[in-house]
């Protein structure tokens, strides 16, 4: 399905910020040769989310809301642990965790008209719908497990399963958004190289650590 110019724009926008998001993450664990997690990765990761819920809503495809949707609390939650909420006025906070719920107000508004532009859209088919939510949710996935794996320890971490989900996951989006005609989409997922970078960085962690283990028990 063809969009204004300027939808692409909106699109482009949201994916150059989640891009920004992970140079600035993959440059700072290059640095410290370890996986870092820094809070400007999940501020620009709110605000990506924000932009791209916009663009999916626009585009009138539903893989791109499901899979905005998975992380974005997540993100938050991130953001909170970290303590980076303390010095943002409340209200900004409140819009921010409302956002969502707008999106599916408006979609509770008129359910049948949802039911036809975005499930029933002639320029996505329902196999390639499915194939793009699954894409969406495994690469999105990648954050619940991030969740849980950071919630045990109390902390924000980025850990080995995170990149292995987000490799699987942007290869999936891509070839989605190669059939689905969606450039916004395939070249969107530029980060992968990062992603890839990340994985074999966190995989060296663990090596280590596992080293280390080693060495202790043997001492």
């Amino acid at each position: 399905m063809d969009s204004p110019f300027w939808v692409y724009l909106i699109g482009f926008a949201g994916m150059g910020i989640y891009g920004v998001r992970i140079l600035i993450q993959w440059y700072l664990s290059e640095k410290s040769h370890s996986v870092e997690s820094p809070g400007i990765y999940w501020i620009l990761s709110s605000i990506g989310a924000v932009i791209l819920y916009v663009y999916g809503w626009l585009r009138k495809d539903f893989s791109i809301i499901f899979g905005e949707s998975v992380g974005y609390y997540i993100y938050m939650w991130n953001i909170g642990v970290m303590g980076l909420y303390k010095k943002v006025p409340r209200i900004v906070i409140i819009i921010q965790a409302l956002f969502p719920v707008l999106i599916l107000a408006l979609i509770a508004k008129d359910f049948h008209s949802f039911v036809d532009t975005f499930l029933n859209n002639q320029d996505v088919p329902l196999g390639l719908l499915l194939f793009g939510v699954l894409g969406q949710f495994t690469y999105e996935m990648r954050t619940v497990y991030q969740l849980v794996y950071s919630y045990k320890r109390h902390r924000s971490i980025l850990p080995l399963g995170h990149w292995v989900l987000g490799v699987v996951g942007s290869v999936m989006i891509i070839a989605y958004g190669i059939v689905r005609h969606d450039w916004v989409l395939a070249i969107g997922q530029f980060s992968i190289v990062f992603t890839v970078r990340n994985l074999m960085i966190s995989i060296s962690e663990v090596r280590r650590e596992g080293q280390r283990e080693d060495a202790e028990e043997m001492d």
